[in-house]
């Protein structure tokens, strides 16, 4: 079966980005041409490998075998092409992002950029919010992730949404009439600037039993029945729950995931890097480093 890389680079990026559409943007191809691309690989392969419905796209059984499969030989032809064809980009970016922004797509991402640019060095910094803005303002980082309240961070780009929420152990179960025992990052983490300012407003007695400047470690402490903390929804693991209301726990606002930039984020390898993030988080706002 002999298949050609465009088709597989199309199912690929249809998979990555979830539509048509934004693949077609990833590919600088129409979306009607992406469409075509997918139907000829499933009629070479055989096998339907996309199941669409009015809202989503989902990948068979079949097409997830054969996204692992693209996957590999795409990373070969990549590996092969930049072995033998230098980049025109060169230099060094500084990017950090807190624990919490890491997940399992920034680390794909990572290794995305150095094979697309061997030529350019990526120096990351695993940091907190704070120190994180401190860094950029004083152009010791290029590139950073913050989490700001909703539309607080002027000037950045708008990733993703963080939804908080007060997260406790299954088994969780104070005392009757005891202060509520509370865990929290240092002082200044949005979580905890988040979380006070909340209680503030309830007449909720509480206290800081665990301190820690990890999400590791919160949520540590929370499986572990000690305390409640301020966790994103999406960090939410099994064995934890939402206390919505209880206790007499206020609700808690939204924040925002943004890139932030500093001086440094206008060379060619930064801008690169900048919008390959960007376009893999919030693809409408890619333009915002130029041209690909």
């Amino acid at each position: 079966m002999d298949i050609d890389p465009a088709l597989l680079r199309a199912f690929v990026a249809v998979s990555e980005t979830g539509g048509f559409t934004r693949a077609a943007r990833r590919l600088n191809l129409t979306q009607p041409a992406v469409s075509h691309q997918i139907r000829r690989l499933e009629e070479q392969v055989g096998q339907p490998l996309i199941r669409r419905t009015t809202r989503h796209l989902i990948l068979t059984e079949d097409g997830e075998d054969f996204l692992n499969h693209a996957r590999q030989i795409l990373a070969g032809l990549d590996a092969l092409t930049q072995r033998f064809r230098p980049s025109a980009i060169a230099g060094a970016v500084r990017f950090g992002a807190p624990e919490a922004f890491m997940g399992e797509r920034l680390p794909s991402l990572l290794c995305q950029f150095s094979r697309a640019f061997p030529a350019v060095r990526l120096d990351v910094h695993v940091s907190t919010y704070l120190d994180l803005s401190t860094m950029i303002a004083a152009e010791e980082l290029d590139l950073a992730v913050v989490l700001s309240s909703a539309g607080g961070e002027k000037g950045g780009i708008r990733l993703r949404r963080a939804d908080f929420a007060w997260v406790a152990a299954d088994s969780f179960l104070p005392q009757p009439g005891a202060s509520l025992p509370l865990a929290f990052h240092p002082p200044n983490c949005i979580n905890r600037l988040v979380g006070v300012a909340a209680l503030e407003a309830t007449p909720i007695e509480w206290h800081i039993a665990f301190t820690s400047p990890s999400e590791t470690g919160l949520r540590a402490a929370v499986r572990s029945g000690l305390a409640v903390a301020v966790l994103m929804r999406t960090d939410i693991e099994p064995g934890m729950r939402v206390l919505d209301g209880d206790y007499g726990l206020p609700a808690l606002p939204s924040a925002d995931f943004m890139l932030i930039k500093s001086g440094g984020a206008a060379s060619p390898a930064a801008r690169a890097f900048g919008r390959m993030l960007v376009e893999m988080e919030a693809p409408a706002e890619a333009e915002s480093f130029g041209p690909a």
